[in-house]
């Protein structure tokens, strides 16, 4: 497998220089991350890209490649030209799939995106707005892969691998160059891993510009495999990579991507699912930007205890947008039980009828917002004729859940905090 240069990654960005579809994203200093890492950190918006992500870049080179000169360039091996491309296959969680899609369509040739069934569903749509064929197989990433591959049985089709293959590197890799044209102060540059096509494309800019650049590499705990993979000193996948971060897991890098990891990029690390909860809660509250997991990655990174970045100049990729409002509310909620923001509260009460309103009628009195409500009549510690009310309420904070929890004491109800015993074990039995 070759490799890639900077001199590949500069003629990609010519590619691009006039290309409608690939964006030259902004930057942006985040005062509240600066003052939490007490570094001066500055956001690279690449989440503000066509299609929501940074893979639009990859894509268009590969494509461009393809139509208009790599066959001619490569041939085939008895010497004779590849056939025109008259339709590219891949495979991709979501956004190497828009990516693709919309890099076809601007070349005037069909696409084939084989997505899992697992895949977002804004992800699928846009991928079909795009105009292209979305197949829907396997639960997760390398089960499309396995079956992408089969698709590409024509010499006038060909698989675009979404990280294995030096077009779509260098495609990515224009975004470090952007980078150091933007912030040449920069002292660290944090990007997230998946497949290692990203890391693997800033990482070789980066370094050829200005090698005294810290390149750091973001995975999930749930799918990481580069750590494994530089100890064994080949690619370790996981089949059934399990994360909110859905852009980032593919289960593994590939050999081309791992020998650029090892190369160029100086440190990996490794973040929680709630590490990236709280940074796509905290970009979305503070810097104003809603981000996907793969997204909020490199944020997590400098919110956990994982990097130290104190006095330096930091550039976070925020690499991809596109979370749908499933996964969004789902990642809220789980931050804002982390924060103390969102409690349950049990309240026992005889089956008499006004029960309910009046107990709502407290909690609204404080400010408190009820979410969600249950009865409970079927614990073995219930007498007969009682029953538990479950409120899921959000608050300001422990302090706020308190005072509801006292406003309800003092009108006479039995009321316990069941998110807080869960957290202390001291649950009543059941």
């Amino acid at each position: 497998m070759p490799g890639v240069t900077i001199s590949d990654i500069e003629r990609a960005a010519e590619r691009a220089a006039d290309a409608e579809i690939v964006q030259r994203t902004s930057t942006e200093r985040s005062r509240s991350l600066s003052e939490r890492c007490g570094a001066e950190v500055v956001l690279k918006m690449e989440h503000l890209q066509r299609t929501g992500s940074f893979k639009t870049r990859g894509a268009y080179n590969a494509v461009s490649r393809l139509v208009d000169g790599r066959s001619a360039e490569d041939g085939q091996a008895d010497g004779t030209a590849e056939p025109p491309v008259e339709r590219v296959v891949a495979a991709s969680a979501g956004n190497h799939a828009q990516g693709v899609a919309i890099a076809a369509r601007e070349a005037g040739i069909d696409a084939t995106i084989v997505m899992p069934e697992s895949a977002p569903g804004t992800k699928i749509e846009a991928t079909r707005g795009y105009g292209a064929e979305v197949v829907l197989h396997g639960s997760a990433f390398p089960a499309a892969m396995s079956h992408a591959r089969t698709l590409a049985d024509d010499p006038a089709v060909r698989f675009i691998h979404a990280f294995d293959d030096p077009d779509i590197v260098a495609g990515q890799g224009t975004l470090g160059l952007e980078i150091l044209d933007q912030v040449p102060e920069a002292d660290t540059v944090i990007a997230p891993i998946g497949g290692g096509g990203l890391i693997g494309g800033i990482a070789t800019a980066v370094k050829a510009r200005n090698p005294d650049v810290r390149v750091v590499g973001v995975q999930t705990e749930g799918a990481s495999t580069v750590a494994a993979s530089l100890e064994k000193g080949e690619p370790v996948s996981l089949a059934e990579p399990d994360t909110i971060a859905d852009g980032i897991a593919t289960g593994g890098v590939s050999e081309l991507t791992l020998g650029l990891i090892r190369e160029h990029v100086d440190e990996v690390v490794e973040v929680s699912d709630d590490d990236v909860a709280a940074a796509i809660l905290l970009l979305l509250e503070r810097a104003k930007q809603m981000v996907e997991g793969a997204g909020a990655v490199s944020v997590a990174a400098l919110l956990s205890d994982a990097l130290d970045v104190e006095g330096e100049t930091v550039v976070p990729v925020l690499c991809g947008g596109n979370i749908d409002i499933t996964s969004l509310q789902e990642v809220l909620t789980h931050a804002l039980v982390d924060r103390r923001q969102l409690a349950e509260v049990t309240v026992r009460i005889d089956e008499g009828p006004g029960k309910m309103g009046e107990i709502s009628t407290v909690i609204g009195a404080e400010r408190a917002n009820i979410r969600t409500v249950r009865h409970e009549r079927s614990r073995p510690d219930l007498p007969v004729g009682d029953a538990d009310l479950v409120f899921e309420v959000e608050t300001n904070g422990p302090a706020h859940t308190e005072r509801v929890l006292a406003a309800l004491r003092s009108e006479g109800f039995d009321v316990r905090h069941t998110t807080a015993e869960a957290e202390t074990g001291n649950a009543p039995p059941e």
